[in-house]
C-alpha cells in the first residue's frame, strides 16, 4: 500500500534561476579508476522504486543506496580513501619524516570512520575528533577502527578548530571534509572521490534506457562536498540535458539555505537532530560558489520528516538512516503542501520526469534509526 504523507505547512525553501545553464570543470577522469582497484569495490546499488514515483507524481524514483561502500554503511569512503591517497603520496614524496603518519579529522560520523578505516588499513594513526551530539555507538564504531578519539563538548565547528590545531603537530596531517581559506586542497580531493558516485549513476541509468541522465536529483547536505561533486558532475557537461539539483538539509541545521537566502555564505547556529551527519553550521569554501551558482533549490526538513522517509524506504527494501533518508524527505516537503504546484514547476518537473535520491548512509550508520523504530 502507497503512504501518501500529509503536509499543509509550507517548508523552508528557496528557488533560484540560471542553475541548469551554468557550467563547471568535470573532476579527474582517474578517480573512478583508483576505486575500482580497491579491494571490495563494487558500484552501490540504484534501486527503483515505482511506489515512491507513484506517490511523488513523477515518472520514475530511483534511489542510490549507499549502506555499504567498501565495507562501510555511507559514502564516506569514497572520499577519504581518494583524500588519503593523494595526501600520503604527497607526503611520501615530500619526504616528510619517517613512521606512520597520524590523520587528523574532525567527524559528525561517517567521515571520521572513513578516515580511521583508511589509515588503519595503510599503516597510519588516526585522530578523530567529534562533536557533542553523536551517538555513543557511532563514537564507538570510530574507536573500533583503531583510531584516536577525542569528544569535543561544543558542536561541529568546534570540533573542527580542534581537529586542526591538532593536526599542526609534527608528524600529522588534517584530511578534514570541510573547506576555509587557507585550507582548500585536501577537501577538494575528498569532493574529487565522491564523482565515482555520480559516475556510477550515470551507467546504471543507461542501463534502465534513461541515457539523458535525471531530471532531478535531490543531495542530502551538511557542509555541501557531495553536493559540491554533484553539480560538477551535471553541469560539467558542455552541452544536451541538465537536471534541477535539490539540496536537502536538517531545518536544525540550515546553513546552505540560509547562506543561499543571504547570497553569501555564513553560519548558523546549530540544534539537535537525529541527522547528525548533517548537522553543520556553515558551508564549505570551496563548495559555496558550486553551490550559490549550480543547484536550482534548497529545502530544509525536521526529523520527523525523516523519519517517515527512513520507515518509508524501509517498507520499499532500503537500508536508509536519518541523513541518507532526508533525501526522500525532502522531495517530498517538495511535492506536497502549501504551494507544491509552484515549486514542481520551478524544478522542472512532470508526471514523466526521472528522480534519483542520494541514499548518503545506511540505518547501520547512524544508531538514531534504531534508536527512533527506523
Amino acid at each position: 500500500m502507497s503512504e501518501k504523507p500529509v503536509s499543509f505547512r509550507t517548508p523552508p525553501w528557496l528557488a533560484r534561476t540560471g542553475g541548469r545553464d551554468w557550467r563547471c570543470a568535470s573532476a579527474p577522469a582517474d578517480v573512478r579508476g583508483f576505486h575500482a582497484a580497491l579491494p571490495g569495490y563494487a558500484p552501490t546499488p540504484l534501486t527503483e522504486l515505482p511506489e515512491l514515483a507513484v506517490e511523488s507524481g513523477v515518472g520514475r524514483v530511483f534511489v542510490k543506496d549507499e549502506s555499504c561502500r567498501l565495507g562501510l554503511p555511507a559514502f564516506k569512503a569514497l572520499g577519504a580513501s581518494w583524500a588519503v591517497h593523494r595526501t600520503l603520496t604527497e607526503w611520501t614524496a615530500r619526504g616528510d619524516g619517517a613512521g606512520p603518519v597520524t590523520l587528523v579529522t574532525a567527524t559528525d560520523g561517517n567521515h571520521g570512520r572513513a578516515v580511521a578505516r583508511m589509515a588503519h588499513l595503510l599503516g597510519q594513526h588516526a585522530h578523530v575528533f567529534v562533536p557533542r551530539g553523536v551517538h555513543p555507538r557511532a563514537v564507538a564504531a570510530i574507536a573500533a577502527e583503531h583510531a584516536e578519539v577525542t569528544e569535543v563538548p561544543g558542536p561541529y565547528d568546534e570540533a573542527v578548530r580542534r581537529a586542526a590545531e591538532a593536526a599542526a603537530s609534527p608528524g600529522a596531517v588534517l584530511v578534514q571534509d570541510t573547506a576555509w581559506p587557507g585550507y582548500e586542497r585536501i577537501p577538494g580531493w575528498i569532493v574529487e572521490g565522491y564523482s565515482t558516485l555520480c559516475a556510477e549513476i550515470d551507467e546504471q541509468l543507461a542501463a534502465e534506457g534513461i541515457t539523458d541522465g535525471p531530471d532531478l536529483v535531490a543531495v542530502p547536505v551538511g557542509v555541501g562536498s557531495l553536493a559540491q561533486a554533484v553539480v560538477t558532475h551535471y553541469r560539467s557537461h558542455p552541452a544536451g540535458h541538465a537536471p534541477a539539483l535539490l539540496s536537502v538539509e536538517p531545518a536544525a541545521a540550515a546553513c546552505v539555505l540560509e547562506s543561499l537566502t543571504l547570497g553569501a555564505p555564513v553560519s548558523v547556529t546549530t540544534g539537535e537532530t537525529s541527522m547528525a551527519g548533517l548537522n553543520c553550521g556553515t558551508p564549505s569554501s570551496i563548495a559555496w560558489p558550486y553551490l550559490r551558482d549550480g543547484l536550482d533549490a534548497a529545502v530544509a526538513v525536521d526529523d520527523a520528516d525523516s523519519a517517515r522517509a527512513a520507515a518509508r524506504l524501509a517498507v520499499l527494501g532500503v537500508s536508509s538512516g536519518p541523513c541518507g533518508a532526508a533525501a526522500l524527505a525532502g522531495l517530498r516537503a517538495t511535492l506536497t503542501g502549501a504551494g507544491a504546484d509552484q515549486r514542481r514547476t520551478a524544478l522542472g518537473l512532470g508526471p514523466s520526469s526521472v528522480v534519483v535520491l542520494l541514499s548518503t548512509e545506511g540505518a547501520a550508520a547512524n544508531p538514531y534509526s534504531s534508536a527512533t523504530g527506523h
